[in-house]
C-alpha cells in the first residue's frame, strides 16, 4: 500500500482471496510490502482489518511483513500470539527473500 488503508481495502483483498480459498482450502504465503506503512484512513478501516485477519489467519501460513517501518518488527513479535499464521519481518530491500519464505522455500 502507499497510501493510507481504507475499509474498501480489505473488501477488495476478501473479493480476491475468499474465492481462492475456497477453491484450493489454504494460503502458503502472503507478503505485505510498503516502504513505511501507511496507517488507516478511519477507525473504520482498522475494525474491517481486524475482522479481515480474524475471518482469514487460520488459512494463511506465512506472513511476510517486508517494510522499513516499526511496525514490520511489532507486528512479528505482537502477531504470533493473536494469529495462527507464522509472522516474519523482512526488510524493504528483501522481498526475493520473504518470497521465499512465504513459498516455503527457505528457513
Amino acid at each position: 500500500p502507499d497510501d493510507a488503508l481504507t475499509k474498501a481495502d480489505f473488501e477488495h483483498m476478501s473479493s480476491i482471496v475468499d474465492p481462492y480459498l475456497e477453491s484450493h482450502g489454504n494460503l502458503n504465503g502472503l507478503i505485505i510490502h510498503t516502504e513505511h506503512f501507511p496507517g488507516w484512513d478511519s477507525f473504520g478501516a482498522l475494525l474491517e482489518h481486524l475482522r479481515f485477519v480474524k475471518d482469514h489467519h487460520r488459512k494463511l501460513a506465512h506472513v511476510a511483513v517486508v517494510t522499513d517501518s516499526k511496525v514490520g518488527v511489532l507486528g512479528e513479535k505482537l502477531g504470533s500470539h493473536f494469529v495462527s499464521a507464522e509472522i516474519r519481518h523482512f526488510p524493504f530491500l528483501q522481498f526475493e527473500q520473504a518470497k521465499a519464505w512465504a513459498l516455503g522455500h527457505t528457513a
